[in-house]
């Protein structure tokens, strides 16, 4: 992929639209489509690295209910030709051709590897890799079976989703948040992950989400690893210029 001159790509990841409540996460939504409207004049590329929404199920003919301003400017930029990539999260894994159908935005459920201007990437939600994290694996591992999505579609969506933002909010290992904090390059499993990776092909730059937690750490003299933060505390995100990536804070209110 080779990035038009003036143009950037753009990541961002774990905005947790609808967390606490609808009403709560409003402003935090208002904030991140004023930044992807002021990016649209230079964006070449966005790529949003999952947990969008707090929860998210997609049933044959229905999906959650609200969000209508974020979706609708994800619209407004893939019908200007800006090409956007959604990675899932652990909170929004429960996608099923929607976004491809109605946004024409390709979804992604597994890390992948990015070629930009010779410079390679990989990029992935990053739950569920590296050591450790073993009961999140095993709840995933349920959360992904065909039958338990089977299952769970049955379930009347208004019981369904109600059912579904409970169990994001309240259960930890669906959460994610009681480790928001660093701790310490040889205990956090994504540069460990990465390190890992690097014993069999060379990246220039490791970025996933999930932590919570705005990170920059060299994995050796040319390989970085990028943690994005988030849009509820941090509200951070990436920006690659075909040359550099750095990550920035948003700073529109």
């Amino acid at each position: 992929m080779t990035l038009p001159t003036g143009k950037k790509v753009y990541f961002a990841s774990d905005n947790h639209l609808g967390a606490p409540t609808m009403e709560q996460s409003l402003p935090r939504e208002k904030k991140f489509v004023a930044w992807l409207d002021k990016i649209k004049e230079d964006a070449g590329v966005i790529f949003l690295m999952g947990d969008l929404f707090d929860f998210w199920f997609e049933y044959k003919t229905v999906v959650p209910k609200g969000f209508t301003r974020t979706l609708g400017k994800l619209a407004e930029l893939s019908d200007v030709g800006i090409p956007i990539y959604y990675f899932v999260g652990n909170h929004d894994l429960w996608m099923n051709g929607y976004f491809e159908e109605e946004l024409n935005i390709p979804v992604f459920h597994e890390p992948q590897q990015f070629r930009i201007n010779n410079t390679s990437f990989f990029i992935g939600h990053g739950d569920g890799l590296g050591p450790g994290d073993k009961g999140f694996k095993r709840m995933k591992k349920v959360f992904t079976n065909p039958f338990s999505k089977w299952l769970f579609r049955w379930l009347h969506p208004d019981l369904g989703v109600k059912l579904g933002q409970y169990l994001s909010v309240k259960n930890k290992l669906i959460s994610g948040d009681e480790d928001i904090k660093f701790l310490g390059e040889e205990n956090e499993w994504l540069v460990q992950y990465a390190k890992r990776k690097l014993e069999d092909l060379h990246y220039d730059y490791f970025i996933f989400g999930h932590r919570h937690l705005p990170l920059e750490i060299d994995l050796n003299e040319k390989s970085k690893y990028i943690n994005l933060g988030d849009w509820i505390i941090h509200y951070t995100y990436a920006v690659f210029d075909g040359n550099t990536l750095n990550l920035k804070k948003n700073k529109i209110e």
